[in-house]
């Protein structure tokens, strides 16, 4: 707990080592793997080193990503939200409905943020006022708000929306500089700030070590939790309006499975499952890596059925592995 309390290092002696212990640990693993990744692709395709293709592989994360860096948080806090994709869906579809009825642009992103983070509050209230676990209530409301899209979409899709919408999930800023890449560069900095350098981090951490000792310390736990899973049902809102204005329309299948990556993103960045220890830092470097996998894969044609199984091998090797080697590293003590 004294680690957490302990103000943000200045530019010492004494500060090296800890950085380079960082660059040493699983961050740098992370850049060393993103940094192969990134070469194997250039090889592999001679297409790959395009500004523009560059340009076209970070629509492969950067919806999932910008949900991530709250889910994180979420994570480190010991709860965690299984429904974002259905809240993207949701999302989506009440957006696409909004459409249809003459509503232009900056009121139906607006309904999509809005939407998501209703979404986000509903989930904290059930988790924090009634005391109920969080991955039973999120995968009780991914069934129902992916239900209530089936439910009002049936088989058909929603694409009558206006021009100007398709700015937000198409546009560019600069150059080969994507609207959707820029967006996630600023969120990514503002959350490692939220995290890594403000009181609200330091709480989460608090909260994910010890639950019961930070309410003691006067932390209120349940009002914290609630902001978070408010930040990551507005995000995931975000998510749903940059998806929805890169494809140009609605379905009920939209952003289906996306939970398993962006949980994925997250343990793989070095975030704790079970709570109380994770870096922002990690969880953007895993992000590009996931990102960069699947462009690379999808470049030299993998199904996509292929690609779900490698991210379900990476989910299941980052959780297992740390728990093997500790216990083999316990054993050799005995």
């Amino acid at each position: 707990m004294s680690k957490i309390l302990i103000s943000a290092p200045t530019a010492s002696p004494a500060a090296a080592p800890s950085f380079f212990r960082r660059l040493l640990g699983w961050e740098g693993f992370l850049l060393a793997v993103t940094l192969l990744v990134f070469i194997g692709n250039a090889l592999a395709s001679p297409y790959f080193l395009n500004i523009w293709n560059l340009s076209d592989a970070t629509f492969n994360f950067t919806e999932k990503a910008i949900i991530v860096l709250p889910m994180a948080m979420l994570i480190i806090a010991r709860e965690i939200d299984l429904s974002v994709a259905s809240t993207m869906a949701l999302s989506s579809t009440v957006m696409g409905f909004c459409a249809q009825a003459g509503i232009d642009t900056p009121l139906l992103v607006g309904v999509g943020l809005a939407v998501g983070l209703l979404c986000g509050l509903f989930n904290g209230v059930l988790v924090t006022r009634f005391n109920l676990s969080s991955i039973v209530i999120t995968i009780g409301t991914m069934s129902l708000y992916r239900g209530i899209t089936y439910i009002l979409l049936g088989d058909q899709a929603l694409n009558h929306y206006p021009e100007s919408f398709a700015w937000f999930g198409q546009g560019y800023v600069w150059g080969a500089l994507s609207f959707e890449f820029a967006l996630f560069l600023v969120l990514a900095a503002v959350f490692w700030f939220l995290l890594h350098k403000t009181n609200f981090g330091r709480r989460t951490y608090a909260i994910g070590n010890n639950p019961t000792g930070a309410w003691f310390s006067g932390i209120n736990v349940k009002r914290h939790n609630l902001i978070l899973f408010a930040l990551v049902g507005l995000m995931a809102g975000l998510a749903a309006v940059l998806l929805t204005s890169r494809l140009g329309s609605t379905r009920p299948t939209i952003a289906l499975g996306w939970e398993l990556s962006v949980v994925t993103m997250a343990v793989l960045g070095g975030v704790n499952i079970l709570g109380g220890s994770g870096s922002m830092g990690g969880v953007i470097v895993a992000a590009f890596l996931m990102g960069l996998l699947t462009f690379g894969l999808s470049l030299l044609n993998v199904p996509g059925i292929v690609m779900s199984i490698i991210v379900g091998l990476m989910l299941i090797t980052v959780i297992t592995l740390p728990i093997i080697t500790r216990r083999l590293m316990a054993r050799r003590r005995i």
